[in-house]
């Protein structure tokens, strides 16, 4: 294994990236709205392409509000339907999100001439060439690192009203937080990590940064704050150890299947697949564990 100065800046900005969507991505599952953020990850790609339209220019300010245009006609939409149209929260999230990000493809390619953006970029990201910089610190680990530090100010001056919405909307009205409000906020911010992560991770595989670290957390603690700590490491390691089994694994399955020349493997693509690995990790432990405590106290009562 070649490691290079490419690679180093490949697995920081991953980290940085992983991490500062995990943050968000905690609450989400919390509030039971994982699923907004597959949502949103799909259906900002509409509110892309009208602010490429609009201004011709990938800058990263009409890019980020029309991600949250986008974002809060999502949460809008999907309350929408699900109250006018009877129908169960995942579903109406189903129509909506679909509908959005139909849209966002066709206005895609039919701007394709006139707006530079890579559809397959928004789509699956390309961490290997957004770290390509003359600068001496790339400026997609810039953005990463500075959204990693906004979410945690975020989170750490509203962590009392993100708890109680979370845990107990009814209590959070009581004591004057608005539980709605603090949602759509949070939304919002969702909204904001997944514009700019595409650079890095892409419009779909931000979702796994978006669930799977809080999800496996949620399998070892109950304790928010361990929550927070744990996503925070799982989202660490599976950017490290993703892009580790990205530039290993051609090597592995070529001399397997007697292949040499393979092709490259996506380093975002492996981040999530590690992400999936390391949550079955974490169900695995936490199974044994309830079987051994089980067993234990089947031993203590057969004694008694």
């Amino acid at each position: 294994m070649n490691w290079t100065g490419l690679d180093t800046w490949i697995v920081i900005t991953g980290v940085l990236i992983c991490m500062a969507c995990a943050l968000p991505g905690t609450f989400l599952m919390l509030n039971r709205q994982s699923m907004l953020g597959d949502g949103i990850s799909h259906a900002v790609l509409p509110g892309l392409a009208v602010a490429f339209l609009l201004t011709n220019s990938r800058d990263i300010f009409p890019m980020a509000a029309g991600a949250v245009a986008a974002g809060v006609l999502t949460a809008v939409l999907t309350q929408m339907v699900q109250r006018f149209g009877q129908v169960e929260s995942g579903a109406a999230l189903g129509v909506v999100f679909c509908g959005l990000f139909a849209v966002g493809l066709i206005l895609i390619r039919v701007a394709s001439d006139k707006v530079d953006l890579d559809a397959d970029c928004v789509l699956y990201g390309s961490i290997e060439t957004a770290v390509v910089d003359v600068n001496l610190v790339p400026r997609v680990a810039w953005i990463s690192g500075g959204l990693l530090i906004f979410n945690a100010l975020l989170i750490a001056f509203f962590y009392k009203e993100l708890r109680l919405a979370a845990f107990d909307p009814a209590l959070a009205t009581t004591l004057g937080f608005n539980a709605n409000a603090i949602r759509l906020g949070l939304t919002v911010v969702a909204s904001v990590t997944t514009v700019l992560a595409f650079e890095s991770v892409g419009s779909i595989l931000v979702i796994a940064m978006l669930v799977v670290p809080a999800a496996a957390a949620s399998l070892l603690t109950h304790k928010l704050h361990w929550l927070l700590a744990l996503a925070l490491v799982l989202a660490a390691a599976s950017a490290v150890l993703g892009h580790i089994g990205a530039i290993t694994l051609r090597r592995f399955v070529g001399g397997l299947f007697g292949q040499s020349d393979l092709g490259a493997t996506s380093s975002a693509a492996m981040m999530a697949v590690t992400a999936g690995v390391l949550f079955l990790i974490c169900w695995l432990v936490t199974a044994v564990r309830q079987f051994a405590n089980r067993r234990r106290v089947a031993r203590d009562s057969h004694r008694s």
